[in-house]
């Protein structure tokens, strides 16, 4: 019987963590966060501080940033019984053409329709036809169920979507940090770039980044690129199968403009790198690039799932956090890496010390 190679099994992705190394709140300074650097070709590691990326990427290389924004998509609320309740606002719901309402360029203030895609909690309370009261303004009708436990649902309010969420939602933290979502959050739990509301989780490679550290690498010749991508909740989600082949990924908008591409386009042609911040910026730049690595201005769905043996076209460095074990996250940065060199990372990484997940320390593997 031929072997199943590593890798190739969800079970090959878990790991053993530690509680207390899950990050509950962020670093002190943004720049001030552990970063370990992956050498790929060797497998050498090497431990520093997030700062020090000023010094890995050289002149004429490529940072492509996601300048995607946290909704405050949570809203909290009880049903008529008084029990609690909570709705978790994922995108606005619009049948045809499935797009975000202005063309993935964020949600506006303007006037959105009031039908969402979210998720719900009790979900197995919620069911259509119940309704959750979030404030004497706003109340959330549950009209139907999706196919992957979702619910469509109607914001009856006088107030737009955006004013909804402004007015009464909350940072939607993910679910292991443990407490809720304070004043500090509104400002952490955004990278000091985003610009362009509508993930549901920050795209968190990006949150060591400083406007100083941003300044320091554009003076030092690197190209800032941004484009945008907005995250969903299929982040947090687990594979479940045991054949990562048949997990279905959740669709996530992304948009690369035709200028952003054609600059990554000539970084390559002169010998130049592409580093991306976070595997939301790697997923991007692969689904618009072509066999030899090409980039193409392009804006849609993607439900691209990168995992070994999947060969990088676009991105050739690649900054991230530590994610979740048996997370398609976690397979594509092995995907990038190599499966063996980064678990033994994820092994140093534990042993050393290292924060995980969201406000956790990051990786750079070159």
């Amino acid at each position: 019987m031929p072997r199943t190679p590593r890798g190739a099994r969800t079970a090959d992705y878990d790991y053993h963590l530690p509680q207390d190394r899950i990050a509950q709140r962020p670093a002190h300074r943004r720049d001030q966060s552990r970063l370990m650097v992956l050498h790929r070709d060797s497998g050498a590691i090497e431990h520093r501080r997030f700062h020090h990326i000023v010094n890995l990427i050289p002149s004429g290389d490529a940072l492509v940033l996601n300048e995607t924004r946290v909704l405050h998509a949570r809203l909290v609320g009880h049903k008529p019984t008084g029990a609690p309740a909570e709705v978790l606002l994922l995108h606005p719901y619009q049948a045809a053409p499935r797009r975000p309402a202005e063309e993935g360029a964020g949600i506006g203030d303007d006037g959105l329709d009031r039908l969402w895609v979210a998720l719900v909690r009790p979900g197995g309370k919620l069911k259509p036809g119940r309704v959750v009261d979030i404030a004497h303004d706003l109340r959330v009708e549950i009209l139907d169920s999706t196919p992957d436990g979702g619910r469509i649902v109607r914001l009856d309010t006088p107030l737009s979507a955006e004013q909804a969420m402004r007015r009464y939602g909350h940072m939607p933290l993910p679910p292991y940090i443990q407490r809720e979502a304070d004043a500090a959050d509104e400002r952490r739990y955004q990278t000091v770039y985003a610009r362009q509301r509508g993930s549901v989780a920050a795209p968190t490679a990006g949150l060591h980044l400083t406007p100083t550290l941003l300044d320091r690498l554009e003076q030092g010749g690197v190209h800032v690129v941004r484009t945008l991508l907005h995250v969903g909740v299929g982040t947090f989600r687990p594979v479940d199968a045991e054949d990562p082949a048949k997990h279905e990924m959740h669709e996530e908008w992304y948009q690369v403009s035709a200028e952003a591409a054609a600059r990554l386009n000539a970084v390559r042609e002169a010998g130049g790198h592409i580093w991306a911040v976070g595997t939301t910026v790697a997923r991007t730049l692969e689904t618009v690039a072509d066999g030899d690595g090409r980039l193409r201005g392009a804006s849609g769905w993607t439900a691209l799932f990168i995992r070994p043996p999947y060969r990088f076209r676009a991105v050739e460095r690649l900054i991230t956090n530590f994610h979740l074990p048996r997370s398609t996250l976690l397979m594509l940065v092995s995907a990038f890496g190599g499966y063996d060199a980064v678990m033994a990372a994820y092994r140093t990484a534990v042993a050393e010390g290292y924060r995980f997940y969201s406000y956790g320390d990051a990786m750079a593997l070159v």
